[in-house]
Formats: structure tokens, sequence, C-alpha cells
């Protein structure tokens, strides 16, 4: 019996397009430059000032949150305000598991436990979390989505500031050094010199956010060039033509919340360790609007414009701060005037009002328009899971 098969005409063009000369030129200049940019960032902490390895650190922890909300929102089409709660969720896990009882005026628990253990269980509490709440996105969409979510972070309000025993109430509870294997990372602990340069807690903090920020942004990328990716992003463009092409809509929900808020949890955790303390106020809703500001900056549906938005919004305002004196129209604390915080929101609105009128797809459209002019082709991608190899995508969707 002869065995006839017939060819996938979207595998074959996706195939083609990946087999190109220009797609291979422009496939080995961004290995390039990453390579080059990860060969810097490994080697800063040998030339770089404290402050802006700790800010590095920050802006990091944020690569990460902006990510996870990226693939809910960018990719899925899905609203969420509620990535502070599960920032919250990741961090006070973390804090709790890992702390020791303590306190002042109010007394608060702890487990005690090492603080990987603390890591671990605060993204798996913050993705059942998501999970727990995936039901209630499956029946919403849009702006109903975005109200409901909203609901999260007045519940994550409530829950710092009365779960006294857990969260140290309003004052809040420090975060607990990281370490693994009994090498610290928030510590000295031991010494450690590299070329003669003292590789303290701001150093070796670079390092551990640094690998995990990377590890973030492979996964993110392999997942939206696979074909459950794909299918996420069938989802934001049709939810009918989505469940047409065999997509399982409310599944996929369901694994998007879970993942989101996974990285939330990460991010929850990282954030904890580079502010030192675990306070209601740090998990308010201007927090979730400023994840929403850097994956808009960046780009919806972009990893990589999550990434740059994430360090644009984290590390302008501390730069603020640490060089208000030396800029023009901006005021130390205290000093009356225009402070750093009040300028770098200034400055947030006012770039959110271009990227909208003048650049809908962000940073990452941008880059993606210069391709286009020097004749480059955009990546190539991946038909979504179930699907006929003979159905294209849906009206503006992304490759």
């Amino acid at each position: 019996m002869s065995d006839t098969r017939t060819a996938d005409p979207v595998q074959s063009t996706t195939a083609s397009a990946a087999a190109s000369p220009a797609w291979r030129r422009l496939v080995t200049l961004r290995n390039g430059l990453l390579l080059v940019a990860l060969v810097l960032l490994l080697i800063a902490p040998l030339f770089v000032e404290e402050f802006w390895l700790r800010s590095g650190f920050a802006a990091m922890g944020a690569i990460i949150g902006a990510i996870g909300l990226n693939l809910l929102v960018g990719t899925t089409g899905q609203l969420s305000l509620a990535h502070a709660f599960f920032l919250a969720v990741g961090a006070l896990t973390y804090v709790y598991v890992s702390g020791e009882p303590g306190g002042g005026v109010t007394a608060y628990g702890g487990l005690g436990l090492p603080p990987i253990i603390g890591m671990i269980l605060g993204v798996l509490l913050a993705g059942v979390a998501g999970l727990l709440f995936s039901p209630v996105a499956a029946r919403l969409r849009g702006i109903y989505l975005g109200v409901a979510s909203l609901g999260l972070v007045f519940i994550g309000q409530h829950v710092l500031n009365t779960w006294t025993s857990v969260t140290g109430g309003f004052n809040g509870r420090g975060t607990p050094n990281f370490s693994l294997f009994g090498f610290e990372f928030s510590g000295e602990n031991p010494d450690l010199y590299v070329l003669n340069v003292p590789f303290d807690a701001a150093e070796r903090l670079w390092y551990l956010g640094l690998v995990l920020a990377v590890a973030a942004y492979v996964f993110a990328k392999n997942l939206l060039r696979s074909r459950p990716g794909r299918a996420l992003q069938t989802l934001r463009d049709s939810e009918v033509a989505a469940s047409v092409m065999g997509v399982d809509v409310q599944r996929y929900k369901a694994r998007v919340f879970l993942v989101s808020s996974m990285y939330a949890g990460l991010a929850g955790v990282l954030y904890a360790l580079s502010i030192g303390s675990v306070a209601p106020e740090s998990f308010a809703l201007d927090l979730s609007v400023l994840y929403l500001a850097m994956i808009v900056l960046g780009g919806l549906g972009s990893v990589g414009g999550a990434a740059v938005g994430a360090v644009f919004v984290t590390a302008l305002p501390l730069a603020f701060q640490e060089y208000a004196g030396s800029l023009p129209l901006v005021s130390e604390p205290g000093q009356g005037g225009v402070s750093a915080g009040q300028a770098a929101r200034m400055l947030f609105g006012l770039a959110i009002i271009l990227i909208v009128m003048f650049e809908p797809a962000g940073l990452a459209g941008i880059a993606q328009r210069f391709r286009r002019r020097r004749g480059m082709p955009d990546e190539p991608s991946v038909p979504p899971e179930g699907s006929s190899p003979l159905t294209t995508p849906a009206q503006g969707s992304t490759t």
C-alpha cells in the first residue's frame, strides 16, 4: 500500500521564509546583537556602580512581570488590571515561607524554610490564584474583564492590611535574604572577589535577576513560536474563529492566566528582594497601571518590546531621583517644584500619548517598520494547534 501525504502549505511557506537568505541574515544579525548585549550584561558588575546594579535588578524583575502580562493582554487580548495582586501573592508567599517569626507592635509568623522553597511556592501559588480566576475571565472580555480583575487588587489590599499574622499589617514586614545552597545573594557570605572587585549583594542580585529574566524571555519566545502560542494569538483576533479552527477557547484562556500569573509571582519575589520589604502600598492599583504602561510602550504582543518597556518605566524614576539635582526643572525631595517621581509620571503619560497616536505597535513596531523598509522579512509563525493546514490566520493577527 502506498503512503500518500499532502503537503502543509502554511508550514511550507514558513519553512521557505525561514530558509530565505534575507531571513538568515536577519537572524544572524539579531543573534549577534543579543550575544553582545549578553556579554555586556555579564561583565557590567565589574564596571558599574552599585546604584545602577540595584536599579538593573529592579528592572529585571519588572521585565519578568511585563512579559507575563504581555502574554495575557498583548498576545491573547484579555485585559487585566490584577497584575499587582499576583505580584503580591508571590512576594507575600516568599516573605512568609522563608521569613522568621517576629515583629514589633504587630507580631507576625514565618516558616523559616529555605528561600528557594519560598520562591518556588510564591510562583506556584500565584499561578494557582490565576487559575482560580480563569473561569471568571472565560466568561468576560474587554473592559468587563478589566473591571472584574480590578476587584482582585482591592481584595489584595484588604488582605495585606488585615492578615497581620502573615503580612505584618499596615507596616508590612522585611524581606528575608535570598540564598541558595549556603550562597547568599542578598548578603555577603561567603566573601567573593572577581578581578579584585568585591561581589557584594548588588552584584550577586544582578546575576540572579539576569538569569531569571533571560530564562523568562527565552520561555516566552519559544511559547509564542509554538502551536499553543499561535492559538493564543488567534484567541485575540476572534474567539469564534479560534473555536472553528479547533482551539479549545476555555482551556487556553485558563492556561494563559496560569502562565501570566506565575510570571507575576516570580516578579513579585524579585520586587520584594529589590525594595527590601512587603507593605500594602507596594501593591496598589498604580503598580498594575505601571505594568500596563510597560507593555503599551514596548509593544503589545512583543516579548522584546515588553522587556524594553519595563526597563524604561522602572529605571527612569530611579535615574530621576539619583540625578534630580542635575536635571533642569526637577527638584530634590523636600525642595518644592517638580519632584523626580512627578517628572517620571509626566514623561510616561507623554510617551504613551505619542505612542498611541503615532506608533500603536510601540517600540517593537518601530523595529518592525525599520526591517520592512530595509526589505527584511518578519519572523515566520506557526499555525495554531488543531487548525486546518488550509486555514489562514484571522485578519489583524501578528506573525
